[in-house]
């Protein structure tokens, strides 16, 4: 048995396709707050994994994320991906100020506003990957295409920086210890290329997304230069990279899983509700993200957080918690909420951007299916390769034939 006050080592990674991670799960039924070491940063910290307590620790105004500036703080990556001035490390009431500026310019409106022109766009690439032949591979013809052109569109990113863009974001998110050099530049390098941007939209706007923010006003509020920049820099990164990953690991998940794919395929209107169950139900990501730190002690059933100690929380357990979710590790279509799910977050930091990633995964993933009604894999499952450096899981091809 492991002492109760014991320091576990959280191995982080856990590269086996789209199986959950088995350190994450055990410590959901076994120790549910519980001390451990992170591979990078100074000192232990705590990580919490029940839903309950995830939306407490997220949503309690006793912690923190502004603590974390300047700090060393535990961490998956070998450098701190979050800036300073970003969203990601604000709290209330200068992140209600920052949200009600971003809410005001990114509407669902403007995100339905570019829906017509993501069919059009997705129906382009299938039809570039039908005319190419099979086998075609979901992620080189459609997956790591479409969100950033998406965004970009948003954005009026012009087209010849998108690909040096792009390679900049994957640089950032490695989890090995020999890139921390070239992350820490392809941060700076995205850093100084939207502060540059943002300035020249705020000199002259126009009809862009970035456009908007500059301009956006409530009462006399404006955005900050500084936070500008650095948001625009976290939209670029964060409304392509998770929408990326997950078109491939839902197209891999039905393909696997045929029974829900022609369900599917027999009810198109189901397709909402089936994007919601299938991402709660993939864990998207390794380990953990941005902790937070506690303000004052607070308790969860009996153990005791001090003021001052790093908490991570696990969204991917969460996700997955019996006591929330009926039969949690089965992929149910007919599951009644699956919008409660926590894969874009909770509470004040919930992801700015989950209207555009649902839109674009209803589009992709049920243009698809309709498309390329034989549609499977081309290669045996074991033999999909995944990738292992990067914080997000996905397979880095995804053969399909039709």
């Amino acid at each position: 048995m492991t002492p109760p006050d014991a320091v576990r080592t959280c191995p982080v990674r856990h590269d086996n396709a789209l199986e959950p991670d088995p350190f994450l799960s055990r410590m959901r039924t076994e120790a549910p707050v519980t001390r451990v070491r992170m591979p990078y940063g100074e000192g232990d910290c705590w990580l919490v994994t029940r839903y309950a307590d995830v939306q407490t620790v997220t949503s309690d105004r006793r912690f923190s994320r502004a603590a974390l500036i300047g700090t060393d703080f535990p961490r998956i990556t070998p450098a701190p991906i979050a800036q300073s001035e970003a969203i990601n490390l604000m709290d209330p009431p200068t992140l209600n100020r920052v949200r009600k500026l971003i809410l005001k310019a990114f509407t669902t409106r403007k995100v339905e506003e570019v829906r017509p022109w993501t069919r059009r766009t997705v129906d382009g690439l299938l039809d570039a990957m039908a005319e190419r032949g099979r086998p075609g591979d979901i992620v080189a013809d459609l997956a790591d295409r479409l969100p950033l052109m998406s965004i970009c569109e948003l954005l009026a990113i012009p087209g010849d920086d998108r690909l040096r863009l792009r390679g900049w974001a994957m640089t950032m998110m490695s989890m090995n210890a020999a890139d921390r050099a070239s992350a820490v530049a392809a941060k700076a390098s995205l850093r100084a290329y939207f502060t540059e941007l943002t300035a020249e939209r705020r000199r002259a706007p126009g009809d862009d997304l970035i456009s908007a923010l500059a301009t956006a006003r409530v009462g006399d509020e404006m955005l900050e230069e500084a936070e500008l920049a650095v948001l625009a820099m976290l939209l670029l990164v964060t409304g392509h990279d998770t929408t990326t990953y997950e078109i491939s690991n839902i197209v891999f998940t039905l393909l696997t899983r045929p029974a829900h794919l022609e369900r599917l395929r027999a009810d198109p209107a189901l397709l909402p509700r089936a994007v919601e169950e299938l991402l709660r139900h993939i864990p998207f990501r390794q380990g953990v993200g941005i902790p937070r730190v506690a303000l004052e002690d607070v308790d969860f059933d009996g153990v005791t957080i001090r003021a001052g100690d790093v908490v991570h929380v696990s969204y991917l357990t969460a996700n997955r918690d019996d006591e929330v979710f009926d039969r949690p590790d089965e992929l149910d279509f007919g599951r009644e909420d699956p919008a409660g799910h926590m894969t874009f977050g909770y509470g004040s930091h919930h992801c700015l951007g989950s209207h555009l990633a649902r839109m674009t995964l209803q589009v992709a993933v049920g243009t698809l299916i309709a498309r390329f009604p034989g549609l499977r894999l081309a290669v045996p499952e074991h033999e999909v390769r995944w990738n292992t450096e990067s914080i997000w899981r996905y397979p880095r091809a995804l053969p399909v034939t039709w």
